[in-house]
């Protein structure tokens, strides 16, 4: 994948304040050739996402929360695979919604309709995305045990390929593939990538669908990109997009997947 220079093996000299924590280059090969991502030593808090979203942008680091609970350990113990993914940037996110659209949904969805329409422009996506983080840490939060990490990365929709994110392994080993569609919602629906654990992934959404005829047409993306949003459902195909688009999609500020 086609990054930029890699800040990470001179973060100490960087005057970042930042908290404890340690560099991580595990993957599922062996050590990686430099550090994929900083992760924090404590439990993350509301108040280190807001010390930390900006600072770290001037160099070339964008703020990501890593979920470590659930039985699955950190990512030492995710099986990273950078070495396996390509760049966010040689996909088209409408060929690969299409794709997937095809392999998991037309048998029993039909055609592939198209992609949504973006939304008019909403609040700031970074502003949004600080409100949707410092939600998840609080006290009570959905996260079992949050870690503030640091991923070099261009922008948030590719932090999932920078660190070789495998969560959606057993739908497609290709994480730039989904980094592509994450860039176009970055670019119509102002989202960022605010939470990763094993298996799922957490967005802001800045611009959310405020109509009903705009979330249905958003549903049929959120299908492809991740079929098991839906499938637990148990009734139709037709009837559970409904349901996910009034549900989960309108005037919603956050998104989340999740893959078996």
């Amino acid at each position: 994948m086609a990054t930029l220079p890699n800040p990470l093996p001179r973060l100490a000299s960087l005057g970042l304040g930042l908290p404890p924590g340690k560099l991580i280059d595990t993957t599922d090969e062996g050590p990686w050739h430099e550090p994929l991502l900083w992760l924090g030593d404590d439990r993350a808090t509301p108040a280190a996402w807001s010390a930390l979203q900006q600072a770290p942008r001037a160099h070339g680091l964008l703020p990501v929360v890593l979920d470590i609970g659930g039985g699955h350990g950190g990512p030492e113990e995710w099986e990273l695979a950078p070495a396996e993914v390509s760049y966010p940037g040689d996909h088209d996110a409408e060929e690969v919604l299409a794709d997937f659209w095809e392999e998991c949904c037309a048998e029993e969805a039909g055609d592939w309709p198209g992609l949504a329409e973006a939304t008019a422009a909403g609040a700031d996506p970074d502003a949004t995305a600080t409100g949707i983080a410092e939600g998840l840490l609080s006290a009570g939060g959905p996260l079992k045990e949050p870690r503030l990490a640091l991923v070099p990365a261009r922008r948030s929709a590719d932090i999932p390929t920078a660190i070789g994110w495998m969560g959606a392994v057993n739908y497609g080993d290709d994480t730039a593939r989904l980094s592509a569609v994450l860039r176009s919602w970055e670019d119509r629906f102002g989202i960022r990538v605010v939470a990763l654990g094993f298996d799922h992934l957490r967005l802001s959404v800045a611009a959310p669908p405020t109509t009903l005829a705009e979330a249905r047409a958003l549903a049929a993306e959120h299908f492809a990109f991740c079929p098991d949003n839906l499938w637990q459902g148990g009734d139709t195909i037709p009837k559970e997009l409904e349901a996910y688009a009034e549900r989960e999609l309108l005037d919603q500020p956050a998104w989340s997947f999740w893959w078996d």
